[in-house]
């Protein structure tokens, strides 16, 4: 069984390209996760490479930034390229099929989060205090 849940902080805001051929989105980030302290006191500290694909991929470039604690599901692959100076390089990375939000920074005000959505104009804005439930 190859599957992976990790909770962590991105180490810098995700990277987003698209696949040449299918027009494909791929994220790539990293994580901070902690490790429990040693007997010595020493915190140690792991940086799994993460990467997501497709409309998740698109929305963790939209919406994640360095710093924000995030869930992922996925499992753990590995592979190897030929770097410029003719050493092979081994990677390890997980391949997410699920990324969960779980902060989401500062709060910001309501007139940013409308234009950052995209709106219609057809929509009244309200202030949370007004919406009757």
């Amino acid at each position: 069984m190859n599957h992976a849940v990790l909770i962590g902080r991105l180490t810098r805001d995700p990277e987003v390209r698209y696949t040449p051929e299918t027009q494909t989105a791929v994220a790539r980030f990293s994580v901070a996760i902690d490790r429990p302290v040693r007997s010595d006191g020493e915190k140690q500290t792991d940086f799994p490479k993460v990467v997501v694909f497709g409309k998740q991929a698109e929305n963790c470039g939209r919406f994640l930034r360095k710093g924000r604690l995030v869930g992922v599901q996925g499992r753990i692959q590995t592979g190897r390229y030929t770097n410029k100076n003719g050493d092979t390089v081994y990677t390890t990375e997980v391949f997410a099929n699920h990324v969960e939000f779980l902060d989401w920074g500062k709060k910001e005000s309501n007139e940013v989060k409308a234009e950052s959505v995209n709106v219609p104009e057809e929509f009244e804005h309200m202030m949370d205090e007004e919406i009757p439930f």
